[in-house]
């Protein structure tokens, strides 16, 4: 899923990255490809994960507060210089999770009903500033509930943004029409897809999804030192 969200970046790109699932993404571009990574924490050029270790920076933590790399060229910014991109439209996509898409591209992410715990953060602002919002999730619930639905049950984070999702399943446009299936996983068939969804999804003409191929990683710097 990671791999089919990175095949999806293009060259020159700034491309902010949520917490959770979507941190995967950053490992699976190619050595090639100039795409920057934002953080909405403050760190623009930021690389892939790292576990613990003596090459552990404590400053240098993504927006979910997990070790990362800085790129060659990477920087740190004041917060309001970070937000300052998407506010300003300066996001070319962002990749985010969710907990529920509605076929109209509204997206909640950021809290489930009557939960205690759950903060807005950054998310709202992102959602609509970004000019593409790539959203990275499982297709249904540890319950087993759809997350791709007609109208969100959970509080919104923002209306009409999602430009399309990516699951286990397939990669899903949103359209005028509702939800489009473009390409579908291997062994996957569409009554799957129909059956994990609560709301109507068009399948006709989906291709197949290409497997992922060996990637070249960048190479980081492991601290600012």
């Amino acid at each position: 899923m990671a791999w089919r969200v990175a095949q999806e970046l293009q060259d020159s790109w700034v491309v902010n990255i949520g917490i959770g699932m979507p941190l995967l993404v950053p490992p699976h571009v190619r050595a090639d490809r100039d795409v920057i990574f934002h953080s909405e924490n403050g760190i623009i050029g930021m690389g892939p994960e790292i576990e613990g270790g003596d090459h552990v920076d404590p400053d240098l933590l993504s927006a979910g507060k997990r070790p990362v790399r800085l790129m060659p060229g990477g920087s740190f910014v004041h917060h309001a210089d970070s937000f300052a991109l998407a506010r300003g439209g300066r996001l070319d996509a962002a990749i985010l999770g969710a907990f529920q898409v509605a076929q109209n591209g509204d997206l909640a992410n950021w809290k489930l009903p009557g939960a205690r715990t759950g903060s807005i953060g950054g998310a709202m602002d992102i959602a609509v500033g970004a000019r593409r919002v790539l959203i990275l999730m499982s297709h249904t619930t540890r319950e087993g509930e759809p997350k791709l639905v007609d109208r969100l049950a959970y509080p919104p984070t923002a209306r009409g943004v999602v430009t399309k999702v990516f699951t286990e399943l397939g990669v899903f446009a949103i359209t005028e029409d509702g939800f489009v299936l473009e390409e579908i996983a291997p062994g996957v068939c569409a009554d799957q897809v129909r059956a994990g969804s609560g709301a109507q999804v068009k399948t006709d003409g989906a291709t197949l999804m290409v497997p992922p191929d060996p990637v070249s990683p960048r190479e980081p710097v492991l601290s600012r030192a």
